[in-house]
């Protein structure tokens, strides 16, 4: 099921990489692009929860949506973080944090179906708290400004991304307190 409609919303997360770059090349002036931007991340991060649920309701799930998925959701923050950092919004150590974070597990996911774990490390709520903290913070990070007159979003980002970062390690920490277990368990044998 390469291309239903849900495993297509999922395609538009890593099209979108180039544009929510592209948009801070444009010939605007900055608070517009701040905009622009945000409001792509927003709309293009959507599609992560719709195509889930579009998956679910048309029963079109596959295991190539299930594979690309997560990797379209760690390219469209990975290259975000990049964007902020290259900004100077976001701080290079917290990039690290949750883009290391992002390469090893899964890279652990990825040993621990080979050897027929995938269970003990599937996604847990935690996981999914983290990324709910990023997808809000990065957004209020390249609005970079005042919204409604009342929420500094510069402000709350840094917060939020620090946050994610300490969820970041947290949730990597029980990934790998989940994995140990059956690692021993194959090694011994």
């Amino acid at each position: 099921m390469f291309f239903t409609i849900p495993t297509l919303m999922t395609w538009t997360r890593i099209a979108a990489i180039p544009l929510i770059i592209g948009v801070f090349y444009a010939p605007f002036e900055l608070e517009t692009r701040n905009l622009i931007a945000a409001l792509m991340f927003i709309v293009f991060a959507a599609t992560d929860w719709l195509d889930g649920f579009l998956a679910r309701k048309l029963n079109q799930t596959s295991s190539f949506g299930a594979f690309l998925d997560p990797v379209a959701d760690k390219f469209l923050v990975c290259a975000a973080l990049l964007v902020l950092v290259d900004l100077q919004r976001a701080d290079v150590f917290v990039a690290l944090i949750i883009i290391g974070r992002e390469i090893a597990i899964s890279a652990l996911r990825e040993w621990m179906a080979q050897i027929g774990a995938s269970k003990s490390v599937a996604v847990h709520m935690l996981g999914k708290v983290k990324t709910t903290v990023q997808m809000v913070a990065i957004p209020f990070l390249l609005f970079d400004g005042t919204l409604m007159g009342v929420i500094d979003t510069k402000l709350w980002g840094q917060v939020l991304i620090w946050a994610a970062a300490v969820l970041t390690v947290w949730s990597m920490v029980y990934y790998l307190q989940k994995a140990i277990p059956e690692i021993r368990r194959r090694v011994d044998k």
